[in-house]
């Protein structure tokens, strides 16, 4: 096997001069992306297509940074914020109308652990996957093979390193479940403040 179908098997592979040649094609999308009039959001949303296999409605605010590129699904409605990193080298699958919020990262690289094993260059990808209907908060870390559940927050600042549910808020370092979210929470908006009636109109039949 080469190196690339080492990778893409879930094996241990080195970034040989052919993944290397991956990332290149990444890269020039990455810069075009990267130094696009940041007004031109109709532009930078072709390029996010190109880059990201052609999802629907799928719009991230540059800066952005990857490895790949077409290791990343996401489902329809996808947004990412300012200064996203995903280090694509398994794939990292994201549901429907997930948002994640700036300087989020999320990592699927790994090297191992001993310094004689990690000198010879082999590294690793473990997927990562996000549910439908998630909220990323900024500053957080997802870890190799991680899986979050549909439906769930995670605060910011957290570092995620093992599975979370659905339907949970998920917080802290490392990332713990804090409560349930229930029918309850689609009255407030933020903490104890409840949505004005006209907003309530559209959020209380909202799906």
């Amino acid at each position: 096997m080469n190196q690339k179908e080492r990778r893409d098997a879930g094996m241990v592979y080195i970034s040989d001069s052919e993944v290397m040649e991956e990332q290149r094609v990444c890269r020039r999308i990455l810069q075009r992306l990267n130094t696009m009039d940041v007004s031109d959001f109709e532009g930078i949303q072709r390029v996010v297509g190109e880059l990201l296999n052609h999802p629907e409605n799928a719009m991230i605010n540059p800066p952005f940074y990857c490895d790949y590129g077409k290791h990343i699904h996401v489902g329809k409605n996808f947004f990412a914020n300012y200064n996203c990193t995903i280090l694509d080298v398994a794939p990292v699958t994201i549901g429907d109308n997930c948002q994640i919020a700036p300087n989020v990262s999320i990592y699927t690289a790994g090297h191992p652990l001993h310094p004689a094993a990690r000198n010879t260059l082999y590294e690793y990808g473990v997927e990562v996957t996000i549910g439908d209907n998630v909220w990323i908060g900024g500053n957080v870390v997802i870890t190799p093979g991680v899986h979050i559940g549909s439906n769930t927050v995670i605060g910011a600042g957290s570092v995620v390193t093992k599975d979370i549910p659905d339907w949970v808020v998920a917080a802290g370092n490392p990332c713990r479940v804090i409560r349930r979210i229930t029918e309850e929470d689609r009255r407030y908006f933020y903490k104890d403040q409840e949505f004005d009636d006209e907003a309530w109109e559209t959020v209380k039949d909202a799906k």
